[in-house]
């Protein structure tokens, strides 16, 4: 009758019957719907014992960040398998370094092709007279700027972050003041007594997450044997004045409003530490099953393995060796026991642990081992996936340390008038176009260089690809330098080929073979 009377009214009333109902199922089975049915599940019994609790990035990293980087050098120093995977990343990202390529934009700068290749070669020349010299870029003469790239590469997957400060350190006979100074993560830490809630592992940040002072140490805080007091420096982030960036913060960034960055070891610690143990002790097996293993059975319980009078007077022990014979005593005898060594079941139980430890790393583990026994196309495959992660991470380390250095140093080279460069302080865009520029790294491996060869060909006479994209990939070199070198090589084997005691050799390899014979 009600419903009659007051259609709408029922209507709202049995909706909210409903959702209660829906309520009171929740409450008292827990969600069992949508997630709460699958992964966010309370009461499967696969999933009843898993714990877990998160809470924004800094603290889920921050109070774990030290005990995580120590584990991480810990592994670089003691567990082979470890120390390869960081050096394969830094190898294939880095290899003999990451050279400059000026490319201005002389359209914009309403300059020829040919004149801006002729500012290209100097800034290129200018540029090698700073990076190849350790004495002129690096605070501590130690590397030049292409070591300097592997070293804070490697720092900052082992570590989880690097920092980098650009000084200006005046040296004589050094041309350029701007110095790299690459400070390790723990050095980077909060002052001693930390006054300010804003400030977390040596990073002060603004409202927005931005970061405006950094607190680095004088030294490492668990450095030994040092008496110098711990002390903090204060650097801001930004110029007051200039806005020149006093501070590059190396790091990858996995959630939004992350301070600090995470070794990139840390998901697979637990597997390579046990790995590690497991083949230690397999190790340890295999060496004493390679002895004659026996074990001395006594009559005489009065006299302990080992030291029994007669043994001990003559200095003797119980000891496994290889090819030793122990004299008996009386009323002993021997029985002898088998390890099973080596484990038949070892090799597949490894690789099966490194492809997973491979999947986390982004490294194929043919490529984490360095042993290819698949096909070519399997092998391929394999270091073509391996190149997407190395590209990406040598996109990352041009972007956040090679152009912010190069920025730096080009500055310099205008300003002290060691390069002529119309109008670069004047506008901000015409500064950028000077700056426009890429670093070329070693070349992707090849194994077989002729189909490769013949792919490359194939893509640029179809117009899938260019002259200049195909030479850095196969050989790693600049196109422009490259065809210049071949007219020059040319124009030496026609001037051969014209020589009256060169007719009739066909080929330049021949032509050239013939000149050097000479």
């Amino acid at each position: 009758m009600f419903a009659k009377l007051f259609p709408e009214t029922a209507l709202k009333r049995a909706k909210a019957k409903i959702q209660l109902k829906a309520l009171n199922d929740i409450s008292s089975t827990g969600n069992n719907f949508g997630y709460g049915a699958n992964g966010a599940s309370k009461n499967k019994n696969s999933l009843i014992g898993w714990l877990n609790r998160s809470a924004d990035a800094d603290t889920d990293i921050v109070a774990n960040l030290d005990i995580l980087r120590q584990r991480s050098r810990d592994l670089y120093m003691g567990s082979g398998l470890a120390n390869g995977a960081l050096k394969t990343i830094v190898t294939n990202v880095v290899g003999s370094g990451l050279h400059l390529n000026s490319q201005i934009d002389y359209e914009y700068l309403q300059i020829t092709k040919e004149e801006a290749n002729a500012i290209e070669r100097d800034i290129e020349r200018e540029f090698a007279l700073w990076a190849d010299n350790s004495y002129c870029c690096d605070v501590a003469s130690s590397n030049n700027f292409y070591e300097l790239q592997a070293l804070a590469l490697l720092s900052m997957l082992m570590n989880g972050d690097s920092f980098v400060l650009l000084p200006v350190v005046k040296r004589k006979n050094s041309v350029y003041d701007l110095k790299i100074n690459l400070i390790e993560a723990d050095r980077v830490c909060n002052p001693i007594p930390c006054q300010s809630v804003t400030i977390l592992e040596g990073i002060e940040v603004d409202n927005f997450g931005l970061p405006r002072v950094y607190y680095i140490a004088n030294r490492h805080p668990n450095a030994h044997n040092i008496t110098t007091p711990l002390k903090h420096e204060s650097i801001p982030a930004f110029g007051a004045k200039t806005g020149r960036r006093n501070v590059l913060h190396l790091y990858t960034s996995e959630r939004s409003m992350q301070r600090r960055g995470l070794p990139i070891l840390a998901p697979v610690m637990e597997m390579f530490k046990q790995l590690s143990r497991y083949s230690d002790a397999e190790i340890a097996a295999a060496v004493v099953s390679g002895m004659f293993s026996v074990f001395v059975k006594t009559q005489t319980p009065q006299a302990p393995f080992g030291m029994d009078s007669k043994l001990v007077n003559n200095g003797s022990t119980y000891e496994l060796a290889s090819g030793m014979i122990i004299p008996l005593a009386e009323n002993e005898s021997i029985e002898t026991a088998n390890p099973s060594r080596p484990n038949t079941s070892f090799d597949g139980f490894v690789m099966s642990i490194l492809r997973q430890i491979g999947s986390s790393l982004e490294l194929p583990y043919e490529l984490l081992i360095k042993h290819f026994t698949a096909s070519y196309s399997a092998s391929r495959g394999s270091i073509l996936q391996a190149w997407q992660m190395f590209r990406t991470r040598r996109y990352w380390l041009v972007n956040n340390f090679c152009k912010p250095i190069y920025a730096e140093w080009l500055n310099e080279a205008v300003a002290k008038n060691r390069l002529n460069l119309p109008n670069f302080f004047a506008d901000e865009r015409i500064r950028q176009a000077y700056l426009k520029a890429d670093f070329f790294g070693n070349s992707m491996p090849q194994i077989d260089p002729l189909k490769e060869v013949k792919a490359a060909t194939e893509r640029v006479r179809q117009g899938f690809s260019t002259r200049a994209k195909e030479a850095a990939e196969l050989s790693g070199l600049n196109f422009d330098e490259l065809a210049k070198v071949r007219i020059a090589e040319e124009e030496l084997v026609d001037k051969f080929r014209r020589d009256e005691k060169y007719i009739g050799v066909s080929t330049n390899e021949e032509i050239l073979a013939n000149k050097e014979s000479e």
